[in-house]
């Protein structure tokens, strides 16, 4: 998808190779239609945009085929149906746009056996009667072209989209959508969830969560500490910056521990990299970072994040695997389509990430403790297991304010590289590391709809968003790189200026848009759609747990160290690496450790009930996925829309839609009712006659359990 910002101009650069359709040559009379075009199209394209080509087309793949023109600038291709304008007050969504950094393949189709895969800077040889569009985000454009002197023109739109892509270059070219001067002088606007950019900001979240035990550290402020921490995080009461900026040296990429959630119950979950074992601390150092990792808490559990998790490299190919097998053209057939979909080996990796955040949100709930996440990076699956416990673990994270929160402080914030794993440098460190945590979220949501607030098309949404370079959420690697682009800096520079003891009053708005910017690109009644309807008002935050919860979070063992691996607790003797001391610290035997066959045993486990007892139960709040077989399907709505025939059976989110889809199931039961022999009819049936409500939901559920996923 692609939006345009509200009041933003652009230049139309004209195909002069070519005379417009129904000009007279030589007149430089524009006929009607291309003018139109040029008017539409100003009121919703982007600063700096400029039209390359365009050309007359007829959409294809859905009913009925919609008639409109094929446009390619310098940073996005379109269709624009007939008739279809943008609006003015709010630039919506197209359906048909495909940013140029989203184009994963481009085919030119001439007859029926001629085809060319056009790579960046190919030549097209022959003009194309179709083109085919496939995007990265599993969304295909087919668009025809029309017959009767208008070939040159198809020529022109295919060839410019092959150089567009061949000059673009996502990491320079996209700077981002900035608030015009005629938005600017109506008001600074204010964003709909805290940015995280300010200190205010983090210690409104603090007070939020409760986090008496911990405050606002400024020591990278000036991103002098690490470019990929945020400016500002939380950090133990009793620790100085001082002594955290010497801990921080003692980790990979000076990411120390740092608090991302405060249980209610009193437990606290953090985050940091792996130990640097190259480095030479003194006794004051360790004493540091052991204060730091325990937060306050005699008990400690350190988690190995990427133990039993699958690496970038197995992720990537999963997901390009994935994306080849949901292509309207693969060459698999439907009797073995599920077993090539395991074979891509996408659904076991979300598997793996939930039942390690089932078992951490258990470790975090049961007894009150301080759990370390510690990945090497710190940066990729650490988000994600971190995010994971507290939508499984906190109401509030499962409202549709509160998840946009937790993505901006646990990935935005947080550093994790977007532009690097969505392909936007060309490193070879590319995976789709978010998408793998929408698609758990998406999981949860299915398996349990009454607990949250917003909806599977916010995340379609939100799974769209990181291929659209309109804003620099998505875009940039780090915080540091994000505020440098978009000039938040100018609001501390004056720290290195003599005779400024502060920032000039009034220049602290970033006028930077985010992607909760979501009115800004889509209209009330789409946003309307985020909104789950199924959503029970009872699980609202108002209603959970007091901010203590001594009645189910019960001290553990004193002074106890532990590694969370392969679904046991190990006691360990130490929290550094930096000290030699190979016994292990004596512990009771109730203490040890046991393999746990799932998140429900070892809850058992850690709430500490005879196994007589039977199953514990789970404080109020928390949610342990399902992760077996087949609980975990494949998200239909996303992968298989270059597929719209087998959209058909999914759940329409509007009365229109909903009169479609039974539209299409009367003609179903019209072609499939002459197939079914006379002796195995109880009851002759009109074929016009209308199915009941209870015969459309069997349906629906059957093609949705037994279609493809």
């Amino acid at each position: 998808m692609w939006w345009g910002g509200r009041g933003q101009s652009f230049n139309v650069t004209p195909q002069k190779e070519e005379p417009e359709m129904g000009s007279v040559q030589g007149s430089g009379m524009p006929e009607p239609r291309s003018h139109q075009l040029g008017s539409c199209l100003a009121s919703g394209c982007l600063p700096g945009e400029q039209i390359l080509a365009w050309a007359p087309g007829v959409r294809k793949g859905l009913e009925p085929e919609l008639p409109g023109t094929l446009i390619c600038s310098n940073l996005r291709v379109t269709f624009q149906p007939c008739g279809w304008q943008r609006s003015e007050e709010t630039p919506l969504s197209s359906e048909y746009d495909f940013s140029l950094a989203n184009i994963g393949r481009l085919e030119a189709v001439n007859g029926l056996s001629r085809v060319q895969l056009l790579r960046p800077g190919s030549l097209l040889k022959f003009i194309p009667e179709e083109i085919l569009i496939h995007g990265q985000d599993f969304r295909l454009l087919r668009v025809g072209f029309e017959a009767g002197g208008l070939e040159p023109q198809a020529f022109q739109v295919t060839m410019a989209i092959v150089q567009a892509r061949a000059q673009n270059s996502q990491a320079q070219q996209y700077a981002g959508i900035t608030l015009s001067k005629a938005g600017q002088s109506s008001g600074s606007r204010k964003p709909p969830i805290p940015l995280l950019e300010t200190s205010e900001d983090w210690e409104i979240e603090r007070k939020k969560q409760g986090a008496r035990g911990w405050r606002v550290s400024t020591v990278n402020e000036r991103f002098d500490v690490a470019t990929s921490l945020p400016r500002y995080f939380w950090v133990p009461n009793r620790t100085l910056d001082s002594e955290v900026r010497r801990a921080f040296g003692h980790f990979h990429q000076s990411r120390g521990p740092r608090l991302s959630w405060h249980h209610p119950g009193g437990s606290d979950l953090l985050r940091c990299g792996g130990f640097y074992t190259a480095s030479d601390p003194n006794k004051d150092d360790i004493r540091v970072v052991e204060s730091m990792l325990q937060a306050g808490h005699s008990d400690v559990v350190l988690v190995d994040t990427m133990d039993e998790l699958p690496s970038l490299a197995d992720v990537q190919l999963a997901h390009l695997r994935l994306r080849a097998l949901c292509l309207p053209d693969s060459s698999v057939s439907e009797d073995k389509w599920l077993s090539a979909l395991d074979g891509t080996r996408w659904l076991d990796y979300v598997r793996s990430c939930l039942r390690k955040a089932s078992d951490i949100s258990v470790l975090v709930t049961s007894r009150v403790r301080s759990v370390v996440l510690q990945e090497r990076g710190d940066r990729d699956f650490n988000g994600i297991l971190s995010s994971l416990v507290q939508l499984l673990s906190a109401p509030e994270a499962r409202t549709l304010l509160g998840f946009q929160s937790l993505v901006q402080r646990e990935w935005v914030a947080a550093g994790h590289p977007f532009l690097t794993r969505l392909g936007g440098t060309g490193a070879s460190e590319e995976a789709p590391v978010f998408l793998l945590f929408i698609d758990c979220v998406w999981q949860l949501l299915q398996q349990s709809p009454a607990e949250f607030e917003f909806s599977e098309f916010f995340l379609l949404a939100l799974h769209d968003s990181v291929r659209v370079p309109d804003t620099l959420t998505f875009l940039r690697d780090t915080p540091w790189e994000r505020g440098k682009q978009s000039g938040q800096f100018n609001t501390y520079t004056q720290v290195y200026t003599a005779g400024y003891a502060q920032p000039p009053a009034g220049n602290s708005v970033n006028p930077q848009l985010s992607v909760w910017d979501w009115d800004l690109r889509y209209s009330k009644e789409q946003i309307l759609q985020f909104h789950n309807l199924g959503y029970d008002p009872e699980h609202c935050p108002d209603s959970w747990l007091p901010r203590q919860q001594p009645s189910f979070m019960v001290p553990g063992p004193p002074s106890s160290v532990w590694l969370f691996s392969r679904g046991a607790l190990t006691p360990l003797n130490q929290l550094c690496p930096w000290r030699d001391s190979p016994s292990l610290l004596a512990v009771s035997s109730r203490w040890l450790p046991r393999p746990a066959i799932s998140s429900e045993s070892l809850a058992d486990q850690e709430w500490g009930l005879p196994s007589h007892w039977g199953a514990c139960p789970l404080p109020p709040g928390l949610l342990l996925p399902g992760y077996l077989g087949p609980q975990i399907r494949l998200w239909r709505r996303c992968y298989l829309r270059g597929r719209p025939e087998v959209q058909m059976g999914l759940s329409a989110p509007t009365i229109s839609g909903l009169q479609a889809e039974l539209a299409h199931l009367q003609e179903l039961l019209r072609k499939w009712t002459p197939r079914i022999p006379p002796e195995d009819h109880p009851k002759k049936r009109n074929p016009n006659t209308i199915p009941s409500p209870v015969e459309i939901a069997g349906f629906l559920m059957s093609r949705a359990e037994g279609g493809l996923g």
